[in-house]
């Protein structure tokens, strides 16, 4: 049953009368555990097509940009840039190729 779980989620199991067994990851491997997760979420979300799906691949991604060192508000204005710089996804272009 070994995964990364939310925060609040033993408090949640102590809430429903049972007794969360945890440990605290070193670094190294929770990265390795967010990136497992991430992959976790994006099969929920190509599964269930939801914004609950979404928002939890946004928490991974948010965690793991803090796992290296880049802050929520950093993550934002790289986002900015980049986005600025080459654009976003909504004009639905699909590169057939180039010469």
């Amino acid at each position: 049953m070994g995964k990364l779980v939310r925060d609040r989620i033993p408090e949640i199991i102590e809430k429903n009368g049972e007794i969360p067994h945890i440990r605290i990851l070193a670094e190294e491997e929770y990265r390795r555990c967010l990136e497992a997760k991430l992959d976790e979420e994006v099969a929920e979300f190509h599964a269930d097509q939801n914004a609950e799906e979404l928002v939890d691949i946004l928490e991974v991604v948010y965690a793991l940009a803090e796992s290296i060192g880049c802050t929520r508000e950093e993550l934002l204005t790289c986002y900015n840039k980049k986005h600025a710089e080459r654009g976003g996804f909504q004009k639905r272009i699909f590169l057939m190729g180039k010469e």
